[in-house]
């Protein structure tokens, strides 16, 4: 099985020496995506409108891959700051029907970019 890293033109490129995503045969793995935009700035903001950004970014790398949302099988939040995750599922709750996918939140010291969160996902391609 081959593997075959991508990043979306929608979002900004990774700063480190990593592949936006990579897909490897039905799975498609998206790295944690920032709440950036295309500049490379951090939205400001709630940490529901940071989280529904990271998705937005989420949705263009899988869009790039021809997928939609309705593939992820898998989420991964790195929150800073456990008073976000209500926030955090409300976002997720707009942007998946169910059945939802999993969902993993990681407490962390600090998200780059000075970011409150960050979302990787875990996509299966049917």
């Amino acid at each position: 099985m081959s593997r075959h890293g991508f990043d979306s033109a929608r979002v900004p490129r990774p700063d480190g020496p990593y592949s936006s995503g990579v897909s490897a045969g039905h799975l498609v793995i998206i790295s944690a995506q920032l709440p950036l935009t295309l500049e490379g700035a951090v939205v400001d903001g709630s940490p529901a409108a940071q989280a529904r950004r990271c998705l937005d970014n989420v949705a263009h790398q899988l869009r790039s891959q021809g997928l939609g949302l309705d593939s992820v099988a898998e989420l991964v939040v790195y929150a800073v700051d456990e008073q976000d995750v209500g926030a955090i599922d409300d976002a997720v709750a707009e942007y998946f029907d169910e059945p939802r996918p999993a969902r993993t939140v990681v407490g962390v010291a600090w998200v780059p970019h000075g970011a409150r969160l960050q979302v990787g996902a875990l996509a299966i391609r049917y």
